[in-house]
């Protein structure tokens, strides 16, 4: 079984590439992954830095 450490450097490597799965993946679907979609639709640093701190908070 995986560590938390190894689920959790895997969501950062899904933020880096999706954030909006990354979001998905630990928040579940809600506020936070509807802000992130339109986020990184918006641009992509804005949606990729608030997938990181979703999965690191």
């Amino acid at each position: 079984m995986a560590s938390p450490d190894t689920n959790t450097l895997l969501l950062v490597i899904i933020a880096i590439f999706l954030p909006p799965l990354a979001v998905g993946l630990k928040k579940g679907v809600g506020g936070a992954l509807v802000l992130n979609i339109i986020l990184t639709l918006l641009f992509w640093l804005p949606g990729l830095l608030h997938a990181v701190y979703c999965v690191l908070n």
